[in-house]
């Protein structure tokens, strides 16, 4: 089967023009023209732009997703991803801080409608309403930790914690029979 420009973009939702910048950027070259000198893709070039698509939808620029394209080898693939997720990791951490910051200035502006996130305090208050005591806080940090390290950090970073305190967190979680704080 073959897909002309227009059939593909309109079943990716991509412009014309875009199709025809991925061209010149050699991210996707039609395989064939048509006798009238239109271009023709194939089901392999149709594979591949739904890779660059799902790539795109990452947030790679789209020079990472032709040098990611170019290589064949599954290494590079995870290595190029496991990048991915530390810039995003490293971009959602500076968000978390001007979210904060932008609600301490309305806090300190005398706006007190709840925002769309929470601290500490509100969290183990939240806890505590809901019947758990410090060992069972404790404990639950101890099961976050061990199951999903990373996931426990970025939720302990996302109450907007000090970094001493998160890794005091994540140290007695690990290590101590008993946790000294939640």
């Amino acid at each position: 089967m073959t897909y002309s420009i227009g059939e593909l973009g309109k079943e990716f939702g991509l412009s014309r023009s875009t199709l025809l910048y991925y061209d010149k950027l050699g991210l996707l070259k039609p395989s064939g023209r048509s006798d009238a000198n239109y271009r023709q893709y194939t089901e392999r070039d149709h594979q591949r732009l739904a890779k660059i698509i799902t790539y795109r939808d990452t947030g790679m620029s789209l020079q990472a997703i032709g040098e990611l394209l170019s290589q064949s080898e599954h290494n590079s693939l995870v290595a190029v991803l496991e990048a991915q997720v530390e810039q995003l990791n490293q971009e959602i951490q500076r968000l978390r801080r001007q979210q904060q910051l932008t609600i301490e200035l309305l806090q300190s502006s005398g706006f007190d409608r709840p925002a769309r996130s929470m601290n500490k305090q509100q969290w183990v208050q939240l806890l505590e309403s809901a019947g758990m005591s410090d060992e069972d806080m404790w404990q639950w940090h101890q099961e976050f930790e061990s199951r999903m390290p990373e996931a426990h950090q970025d939720f302990l970073e996302s109450l907007n914690m000090s970094d001493t305190e998160i890794k005091q967190i994540r140290r007695q979680s690990r290590h101590d029979k008993k946790f000294t704080g939640s």
